[in-house]
């Protein structure tokens, strides 16, 4: 699926450097935490698993039909001059309570593009199927998005940068002040900051039971 490339992905970030400084690498001033415009992927808490009753309105052990999770999320990332492209793969695995006949079941999944951790700026609505030989009682398919964002969505405003890099000497005044304590610096920071979130589109009961099983 693609969304739109106003639907910008990337991870949380601390501090913007340049040249070939290591993440995580010691120096005189600080630690060296590079960002990247390619995405962060998670999965929403209690959107991971979905759970199918029949009969549909029975909440009993015993009827339960079919359970499926998402698991093995991997991305990769790329970029031209214009764009960053991310592809996020991951599997859904499933087993059903009887293994009878050969069985099809199709799952609806979404993909949202988060901005700030707050404020959805795409959705898609995805489908999975997944087909149980007879006799067996698992099944697993794998599903793929992808989404292309202008990189220039992702940038952060010169002074910005420039205050992220500017290099905070020992014994000056706000050597030991963290820049994203600023609001001004926060709120351009979050902005930008993009996430990518894979989940089954969940009804409203299949919430309430994953959050409380």
């Amino acid at each position: 699926m693609t969304m739109s490339r106003r639907a910008a992905l990337v991870p949380l970030l601390a501090l913007i450097v340049a040249g070939c400084a290591r993440d995580g690498q010691l120096a005189a001033n600080g630690v060296y935490v590079t960002r990247t415009g390619c995405p962060q992927v998670a999965i929403p808490a209690a959107t991971g698993d979905i759970t199918l009753f029949d009969p549909a309105t029975s909440r009993d052990a015993r009827a339960i039909d079919v359970v499926a999770t998402i698991t093995n999320i991997r991305a990769t990332c790329s970029e031209d001059a214009a764009n960053i492209v991310s592809t996020a793969t991951f599997d859904v695995v499933a087993s059903r309570r009887d293994a009878g006949q050969a069985r099809q079941v199709v799952l609806p999944y979404f993909t949202v593009a988060m901005q700030g951790g707050t404020n959805i700026v795409a959705k898609k609505v995805g489908a999975v199927a997944l087909n149980f030989p007879a006799g067996s009682l698992r099944a697993q398919a794998n599903s793929q998005t992808t989404v292309r964002v202008s990189r220039s969505a992702v940038a952060l405003p010169a002074d910005v940068q420039r205050e992220l890099t500017r290099e905070r000497k020992p014994g000056d005044a706000d050597a030991a002040v963290d820049p994203l304590s600023d609001p001004k610096i926060r709120s351009a920071v979050a902005n930008a900051t993009f996430e990518q979130l894979i989940g089954f589109q969940l009804s409203q009961e299949q919430l309430r039971y994953n959050a409380t099983r």
